[in-house]
């Protein structure tokens, strides 16, 4: 990337190793079985404070303050609307869809209140971020959106992506300073068209070769006997499909988001590159294949070190200058306890 006068480019750091993450997450696995589940909102504040506090920018570091006891909460509330929803619909379909529009309802501002907490619970210099998002627009992007998509048979949800990272991002800050995202629709769209090009050429190649192989067949026994033999090959032929165009279409969108956001007068940029998340992928599953899971911890560290030393921050002037100036301003305007209240209902 070009620096321009008065800029320069600071990448991420990530100096997490596999090792010292096994131990945290054998510890939180075994936990959490034993508690049958109650600690997993512990294990996830130990394994969040680890990845945060293990990444850095410009030689600081950023950490995580999230009460385990809010996770819970929020875990607590999540677990109870699915068993209201599977015990509505047992009861009565009528029912089910009235509880499924109540959640429908309720989403939105769980969400947004997420998103809040997450942001909240993130600091960098010791100053934290913040999500100003408020409920109208959090329905707008959260549920008319996504309905719009529905409604048009999916044609809108790269339109409805878009406006998802338009909420949560235009929303988000550090200190007083605002993020500011601006990526245009259409490159969303290019990005699903591709992706759905990729997934209908695997889907004609594999319908192509049943064809070839039961040319010389007659009726449904003959496709059927084509379909046993070629089989295993379309199978090979979907699950390498589903990898290349998850990676690629994974790289993509991060370059995207991240390429097109801005931090006040500072710029982000990502360059991740699809052959190689493709390859970390690949060698990832066969790890994680050959011991049983074991190798899960290690393989996280491996995906979260190469997407977050693929981001940087393009700087314009002194980036020490710009947190001290929002830590002077936090604390002139005193911090938003309000925010602590909120909860975390992702797993």
């Amino acid at each position: 990337m070009q620096e321009q006068a008065g800029q320069h480019n600071q990448r991420f750091e990530f100096t997490g190793k596999g090792g010292e993450y096994f131990r945290i997450w054998i510890v939180n696995l075994l936990l959490s079985v034993l508690t049958l589940g109650i600690y997993s909102a512990w294990a996830k504040v130990r394994r969040l404070q680890y990845f945060h506090r293990n990444t850095h920018l410009a030689g600081a570091s950023f950490d995580y303050h999230g009460a385990p006891v809010a996770i819970l909460k929020g875990r607590l509330i999540g677990f109870g609307l699915l068993i209201a929803y599977n015990a509505a619909f047992q009861f009565s379909p009528i029912l089910g869809l009235v509880v499924a529009l109540l959640l429908a309802l309720v989403m939105p501002v769980l969400l947004m209140r997420s998103l809040r907490f997450k942001l909240y619970n993130t600091s960098y210099r010791g100053l934290r971020f913040g999500f100003a998002g408020d409920n109208r627009g959090a329905y707008r992007a959260f549920l008319t959106y996504p309905m719009l998509a529905a409604m048009t048979l999916y044609l809108l949800v790269p339109l409805a992506h878009q406006r998802i990272k338009q909420y949560q991002f235009n929303n988000s800050r550090f200190g007083s300073t605002s993020f500011r995202f601006d990526a245009p629709v259409k490159y969303f769209y290019i990005l699903y068209l591709s992706l759905l090009s990729v997934m209908v050429g695997s889907v004609l190649l594999s319908v192509s070769l049943v064809m070839m192989f039961g040319s010389g067949e007659t009726g449904t026994a003959g496709f059927a006997a084509a379909f046993m033999v070629v089989g295993p090959f379309i199978l090979l032929i979907m699950f390498v499909t589903i990898l290349m165009a998850g990676s690629l279409f994974s790289a993509y969108m991060q370059n995207l988001v991240w390429g097109n956001t801005d931090l006040g007068t500072h710029r982000f940029f990502s360059y991740v590159s699809a052959r190689r998340l493709l390859w970390i992928r690949v060698t990832n599953f066969i790890g994680v294949v050959l011991t049983l899971g074991l190798y899960m911890p290690f393989a996280t560290i491996r995906m979260l070190r190469f997407k977050l030393e693929s981001m940087g921050l393009t700087v314009s002037g002194d980036l020490s200058d710009f947190v001290s100036g929002q830590q002077q301003l936090a604390t002139a305007a005193g911090e938003e306890t309000a925010e602590m209240f909120d909860v975390d209902i992702s797993f």
